[in-house]
């Protein structure tokens, strides 16, 4: 909010210079004299500046952002029962868990949202963000489930026995010991799925939630000008991405730390 709040009054402090120029430059554009620079300049202005439409990227990007953080959430919670589920002996609880992990990674993401929108809440009012996190969050669950299986395999056995010897029963054992040290190993990776999550939560624009992508499509229907409105959206996803991408490796690095200590 408040980088939106000093971009906002930023531009408004330039609202009088951007629209004269604005003014001398559409002429140009009309009639095919613009120069390079002053299409460019006018694209800009039209797809972003133009009657505050930076703002429908800004509320379309956190949109995104809410949409991914909440079906992260769900998608850690429902994919690490899931592993424990598989993981256990009884087959009524292993079973059930390996074929919804094999439904959900055999079926397209579009199509589970499509599915949960059009089919499960199709008579109920349902807001359109809580649909878009219970679609993404029970499909990045399926992708969590075999990361945190993996890590809990990861942990040596010898983890277990020790825990048992100390007179730790095995959900205690499982709690205090194995899935600390499981979720430790699978961090950078379930860091990773977060990224990709906030990527794939554009497939919600089928069911018009005003995302990121949304927002651009929206842009674009005003301004017939699908290139710019798009590569605003894009830089945007890409900016966003770079900066976890950073965070991840410091993450990573940081975890190889102190696993050499």
């Amino acid at each position: 909010m408040l980088i939106a709040t000093a971009l906002a009054e930023n531009i408004a402090g330039n609202a009088s210079f951007l629209e004269n120029w604005w003014n001398a430059v559409s002429p140009k554009l009309m009639d095919g004299t613009a120069n390079f620079w002053e299409t460019i300049y006018g694209e800009i202005y039209r797809n972003v500046i133009m009657e505050g439409r930076w703002l429908n990227y800004l509320k379309g990007l956190g949109v995104t952002l809410e949409v991914s953080f909440l079906a992260a959430l769900v998608g850690v919670i429902l994919g690490t029962v899931l592993a424990l589920m598989k993981l256990s002996r009884t087959p009524w609880l292993s079973k059930p868990a390996g074929a919804y992990i094999h439904l959900i990674r055999s079926t397209p993401l579009l199509l589970q949202v499509l599915i949960i929108n059009f089919g499960i809440f199709a008579s109920v009012n349902v807001d359109k963000i809580i649909i878009g996190v219970i679609a993404c969050g029970l499909n990045s669950a399926a992708y969590v489930a075999e990361l945190i299986r993996g890590g809990i395999q990861s942990v040596d056995k010898g983890q277990t026995e020790a825990g048992r010897s100390l007179g730790l029963n095995g959900w205690q054992t499982m709690r205090l010991i194995v899935l600390p040290q499981a979720i430790k190993t699978a961090l950078p990776s379930l860091c990773n799925e977060f990224i990709v999550l906030i990527k794939e939560t554009s497939v919600l624009a089928y069911i018009a939630l005003t995302d990121l992508t949304k927002a651009a499509d929206y842009i674009r229907s005003r301004t017939f000008s699908p290139f710019t409105s798009y590569i605003v959206s894009a830089l945007l996803y890409l900016a966003v991405i770079s900066i976890f991408t950073k965070l991840v490796g410091k993450l990573e690095r940081r975890l190889r730390r102190s696993d050499n200590r």
